[in-house]
C-alpha cells in the first residue's frame, strides 16, 4: 500500500540538506553502513526510524511516499519493542540511534529526563485526537509525542460458557468456579501472572476497585511521584483479598500469559482479563467472545491503565525539522492510522479513524473500559515501582503469613528507590 502526503510544507521552506541522519553528529556515523552499525543501520542521507516487527511494514510504506516527495530516504530498522526506549538512551549520544521511533507513552518521562526526545510540533492536528492519547504523550506542559494507537485491558468473555455479563465480582467468580465443578472449565477466572514476579499491570484494575491507584496528582493534573498510594487502606484490603483469591485458586502464579490465553482460546475458561493483543486468535479459536468492563472486586470501578504508542522525535537526530514533517504530516494520516489499526488490532488515537470502527462491539467494550482508566503514569519514577509491586502480589498470592506487612513494605522499599533514583 501507499500513502500520499497531506502536505509538503517542510519542502517549499527548508532546502532539505540531510546531514547523514539517524542520530547524533560524529564522522563515522556517517560512513557507517549497516553491517558496521548493526541495529542504527543509518545510511547517509536517510531518515532513520525504528519500529518493532508489526508496525515496520506500515512505516516503509510511509517512506516510500515520503522519499518520493521529498528526495529523502527513510531507513526502517526492525527491533524488539522493549529495547527501543534503552537502546535509544544508550546509542543515541555516539550517533547511533535513529530520527524517529515508535513506542509507548510512559517512556517518555524517563526519555526527557535523559534528554532523549523533542517536542513534537503538532499544531492544529492536535485537535485531531482523543484528548486521552494527547494528555498520554503530553509532559511538563509539552507534547512529546504524536499518538496512534489507545490501548487497555478488559474483561473477556466466552458467551458460550457464560451467556450472561456477570453482575458483580462474586457472581463472576461463583460461575467460574461452578463450571470448573462440572468439568467443563480447568479454570474459574483467568488473569497473567509471571510467576513470582507477579503482573501488576494485568492485576491494576482489582487493584483500583479498591481505590489504590500508583501515584496521586498535583492541582494541574501531573502525576506527584511524592505522593504514592499504594498502601492505602484500599491497597491493604486488596492485599488481604489477593492472598485470599490465591488460597482459593481464583489466582494462581503459575497461571503464565500463555497459559491463560490456551486456556480460554479452547474453552476452559469462561473469563480473562487481557488486551487486544489477543482478540484475533480468540476469534480464529471460534470463541464467542465478549468484552465488556471488569467486576470490581472492591466495590469501586475497577480502572486499567490506558496506554497508547506514538511516534516520537530523537533529540540527537541532525534532522529535526525533517523528521518533525515526516511524523506531522505523513504518520499522522487517517491512511496511515488505518493501515497501523487493520496490522496492530489496537484503537486508534486519531478522530477520524476510531469513529470507523466505532460500531464494533469489540473495540466499544474496549473504549468503555478504556473510558473508566487513566494513562499509565509516563514520570520517570514508575520505573522505581514495576518490580517490588510485582514481586509482593507474587508472595501474597503464594501464601505470605502477612500479605498488609509484605504490602506495606513493598510500598516502603518503593519510596525509598523513588527518592534513591
Amino acid at each position: 500500500m501507499q500513502f500520499r502526503a497531506r502536505g509538503l510544507a517542510l519542502v517549499a521552506s527548508v532546502g532539505l540538506v540531510v546531514a547523514a541522519c539517524g542520530g547524533g553528529g560524529d564522522d563515522t556515523s556517517a560512513e557507517a553502513t549497516p553491517e558496521t552499525t548493526g541495529d542504527s543501520a543509518a545510511a547517509e542521507g536517510a531518515l532513520v526510524v525504528w519500529a518493532d516487527e508489526t508496525r515496520a511494514p506500515v512505516i516503509e510504506d510511509i517512506g516510500a511516499d515520503f522519499e518520493a516527495d521529498t528526495g529523502v530516504a527513510v531507513e526502517v530498522v526492525q527491533k524488539d519493542f522493549g529495547t527501543i526506549r534503552d537502546d535509544l538512551v544508550s546509542q543515541g549520544p555516539s550517533g547511533q540511534g535513529p530520527d524517529v521511533i515508535i513506542g509507548a507513552h510512559d517512556w517518555i518521562g524517563k526519555l526527557v529526563q535523559n534528554g532523549a526526545i523533542t517536542p513534537v510540533e503538532l499544531g492544529d492536528k492536535t485537535s485531531e485526537f482523543e484528548q486521552v492519547s494527547i494528555d498520554a504523550v503530553s509532559y511538563d506542559g509539552q507534547v512529546y509525542g504524536m499518538p496512534y494507537s489507545i490501548e487497555n485491558i478488559a474483561l473477556f468473555r466466552n458467551a458460550d460458557l457464560a451467556p450472561d455479563k456477570p453482575g458483580s465480582w462474586d457472581e463472576m467468580i461463583a460461575t467460574g468456579q461452578q463450571l470448573v465443578a462440572d468439568g467443563t472449565a480447568d479454570l474459574p477466572f483467568a488473569v497473567q501472572m509471571d510467576g513470582e514476579k507477579g503482573d501488576p499491570y494485568h492485576f491494576y484494575p482489582l487493584q483500583t476497585s479498591y481505590g489504590a491507584f500508583v501515584f496521586g496528582q498535583t492541582e494541574d493534573g501531573s502525576w506527584n511521584p511524592d505522593d504514592l498510594q499504594l498502601d492505602n487502606e484500599g491497597g491493604q484490603q486488596f492485599a488481604q483479598d489477593l492472598s485470599q483469591w490465591g488460597a482459593d485458586g481464583i489466582v494462581s502464579t503459575s497461571v503464565t500469559a500463555d497459559i491463560a490465553k490456551e486456556t480460554f482460546n479452547t474453552g476452559k475458561v469462561a473469563y480473562w482479563i487481557t488486551g487486544p493483543w489477543n482478540v484475533a486468535d480468540a476469534q480464529d479459536a471460534g470463541i464467542n467472545l465478549v468484552v465488556e468492563d471488569i467486576p470490581g472486586p472492591g466495590g469501586q470501578t475497577a480502572a486499567p491503565f490506558v496506554g497508547v504508542q506514538a511516534f516520537m522525535i530523537s533529540n540527537y537526530s541532525e534532522n529535526k525539522l525533517i523528521a518533525n514533517e515526516f511524523v506531522v504530516n505523513y504518520a499522522s494520516t487517517e491512511e496511515v492510522a488505518d493501515a497501523l489499526f487493520e496490522t496492530g488490532g489496537r484503537p486508534p488515537a486519531l478522530i477520524a479513524s476510531a469513529e470507523k470502527v466505532a460500531d464494533d462491539p469489540i473495540l466499544a467494550g474496549f473504549a468503555a473500559v478504556g473510558a473508566e482508566g487513566s494513562p499509565l503514569p509516563n514520570i520517570p519514577a514508575m520505573d522505581a515501582v514495576w518490580e517490588e509491586w510485582g514481586l509482593a502480589e507474587g508472595a501474597i498470592v503464594n501464601g505470605a503469613a502477612d500479605p498488609v506487612g509484605v504490602w506495606n513494605q513493598m510500598a516502603e522499599k518503593v519510596r525509598e528507590n523513588i527518592a534513591g533514583a
